[in-house]
This record gives structure tokens, C-alpha cells and sequence, in this order.
């Protein structure tokens, strides 16, 4: 009896705190969306809002995969016949050589052998996850209480094998994408770095472009970071950017969302939480098992999207096949 009245307990707290962030009262700000600053969350709150997202052992004790099982030959025709023009768009944005903030650049270097008969090569150096860089993060880049995605111990990933590394999604996603523009909900050019985005937001969203997320899809966030970039200059990153706030987890996980993606790091910085700095990626990727595409540019498919008035189109997408690695670089494309 006491084991099922504490089992209660913590279903009762889970329920009601993702109940208080996603349907809870709300400012209403001067265009009839709700408020969207930043609510402060104690680490009880953030932890019971990853208890409830968790995917483990839902596909199996030993599933690698985690939310890429929900895109199925199903969901592939279905995203096949989304293509009615034939053009495609890339949404990555092109490689940074210089200092970039505080992440470090890519560095190229072209050699040439300068022979009758010749031809010139290049050589490569990247270290991908940050702010600059456009890449997939793999489902063994985070962990929690040492601890991957379905359980699986950290103690294997700087050997540089292991479980949930991103040679799992070497066969690349091929699904539906869905570009939630919050610029033309909120009909602004950019998010400004304090604005949160809440599940309301994302419903909203939904609403206005005529569509519904739903199982197999893609979604990706747009807040104009890099229109911001090129208007107002660098700013502290960790400190004053827009994103999703740890809320909108339930939402993606009720939605059977496979893949999510941003045009910065996903989360609101700071994100509400003293203890937690990105809590959603930490929900998504470990408790979720979804991979998380960062630091995208949706500059050119939003025109495209605003143009057509149609915010859906396939998304394709590949990683590197890099044993062990903890993630990789990638073009996501969209067709339409």
C-alpha cells in the first residue's frame, strides 16, 4: 500500500507541474499571444519534466535508434509525396573560417600539386558542437547521472565506441519537416534573446500555417537568430538567447516527434533553471532519444515557406559515419 501511495505521489507531481508550464495562467501579451518571458523553474520541476518524457526501453532494451524508429516506410511516402516542384533548399548554414564567438572555426587549408597534370586538395579541421556550426548532435552527446539515452553507461564514449554513437543514423532521415516560424507568429524579423517559446506558441503556430505536427515529423525552430547576428552584432550567447522552454517537452513527446531542430542550441538561454543550463536538450536527446539538429539557417526556406504559404515540405538529411562520434556536420535539405 505504501509503495502505490508514493507511486501516486510522483505521478500526481509529475502531472501537475508539466500541468502548471503548459496549460497554466499566462500573460497575455499585446498581440493576444501569451507572455513569452521566461519562467523560473526549480530543479524538482525540470527533473519531474524529464521523468515524464522517457522513452526508455520503449523500442527495447538495446534500441540505439531512440525516436528515428517513429519515421517509417510509412512516414517516408508519406514525405516523398510532399514534393511537387522539385527544387530543394539547403537549411545549414555555410562554414565559419574566422573566430566566431566562442566557438572555434573551421579551419581549411587547400593544397595544390602544381604539375602539368595536376589538381588540388583540401584539408579539414572542425570541432562542430557550439554556436556556429550547423551539426547533428548524436543521442550519446549528453548524459544524465552518467547515464546515455535507454540507460546506457557513459564509460565507453571517450574510448570512441559505445552505445547511441552517430553511426546509428548513418542510413540518414528521410520525413516530414515542419518549419515553425516564430518571426511570422510574432510578425517580427527576429526573436529577441529574452523570448521564450511555450507549447501555446507552438499551437499557435500550427493554427496560423493550417498544419498539425504529428508522429515521424521533423521539427524545426525558427527564431531569425542569424537575421539577429547580422543586425544587432555578437552577444552573449548562454545569456540572451530565444528558444524553447523546458515546457514544450511534453509537447514534443506527445507528438511523437522524431528529430528537432533550431537555428541556435534548441533552449531558452538561461533557461529558467539555476541547476540546469539546457534542459530541453537534455530531454530530448537522453530521455526522448531524439537527435537535436543545431545552429541550422532557415533564412532562405522561410522565404520560400512565406512565398508558398506552406510550411511542410521533406527534409533529408545525413550524418557522417563515425564510429563513437558524439555527433557530425550536416547540409539538412528541404524539398518541395
Amino acid at each position: 500500500m505504501l509503495k502505490k501511495s508514493i507511486q501516486k505521489n510522483v505521478i500526481a507531481f509529475i502531472v501537475a507541474t508539466v500541468a502548471t508550464f503548459q496549460f497554466g495562467p499566462a500573460s497575455i501579451a499585446a498581440d493576444g499571444l501569451p507572455s513569452t518571458t521566461t519562467r523560473m523553474v526549480s530543479d524538482a520541476e525540470v527533473e519531474a519534466m524529464l521523468a515524464a518524457v522517457s522513452n526508455w526501453g520503449r523500442w527495447g532494451e538495446e534500441d540505439e535508434l531512440g525516436t528515428l524508429n517513429l519515421i517509417t516506410p510509412e512516414k517516408r511516402r508519406q514525405a516523398a509525396a510532399l514534393v511537387n516542384e522539385g527544387f530543394s533548399v539547403s537549411m545549414a548554414h555555410d562554414l565559419i573560417k574566422e573566430p566566431f564567438d566562442t566557438s572555434k572555426p573551421f579551419e581549411h587549408e587547400i593544397t595544390i600539386n602544381d604539375k602539368e597534370v595536376g589538381g588540388a586538395g583540401d584539408r579539414y579541421s572542425i570541432e562542430y558542437h557550439g554556436f556556429a556550426h550547423t551539426h547533428m548532435d548524436g543521442l550519446n552527446h549528453i548524459f544524465w547521472k552518467r547515464k546515455l539515452y535507454n540507460g546506457f553507461g557513459v564509460e565507453a564514449v571517450a574510448a570512441g565506441k559505445g552505445r547511441a554513437s552517430i553511426i546509428n543514423v548513418k542510413h540518414g532521415v528521410f520525413t516530414r519537416g515542419v518549419l515553425m516560424d516564430m518571426p511570422a507568429l510574432f510578425g517580427v524579423r527576429f526573436l529577441n534573446g529574452d523570448q521564450a517559446i511555450y507549447p501555446s506558441h507552438l499551437e499557435a503556430w500550427e493554427k496560423q500555417a493550417g498544419l498539425k505536427v504529428g508522429a515521424g515529423d521533423a521539427v524545426l525552430i525558427n527564431t531569425g537568430r542569424w537575421t539577429r547576428r547580422e543586425k544587432e552584432g555578437p552577444w552573449e550567447i548562454s545569456r540572451n538567447s530565444s528558444g524553447l522552454h523546458v515546457s514544450c517537452l511534453k509537447w514534443l513527446h506527445d507528438r511523437d516527434v522524431a528529430i528537432v531542430g533550431s537555428d541556435l542550441a534548441l533552449d531558452v538561454m538561461p533557461s529558467g533553471s539555476r541547476k540546469y543550463e539546457l534542459p530541453v536538450h537534455l530531454g530530448v536527446v537522453v530521455q526522448m532519444g531524439s537527435c537535436i539538429l543545431d545552429c541550422l539557417d532557415f533564412r532562405d526556406i522561410a522565404a520560400e515557406c512565406r512565398k508558398q504559404k506552406r510550411w511542410e515540405f521533406l527534409l533529408t538529411v545525413a550524418p557522417l559515419r563515425v564510429e563513437g562520434g558524439t555527433g557530425s556536420p550536416v547540409n539538412p535539405v528541404g524539398t518541395f
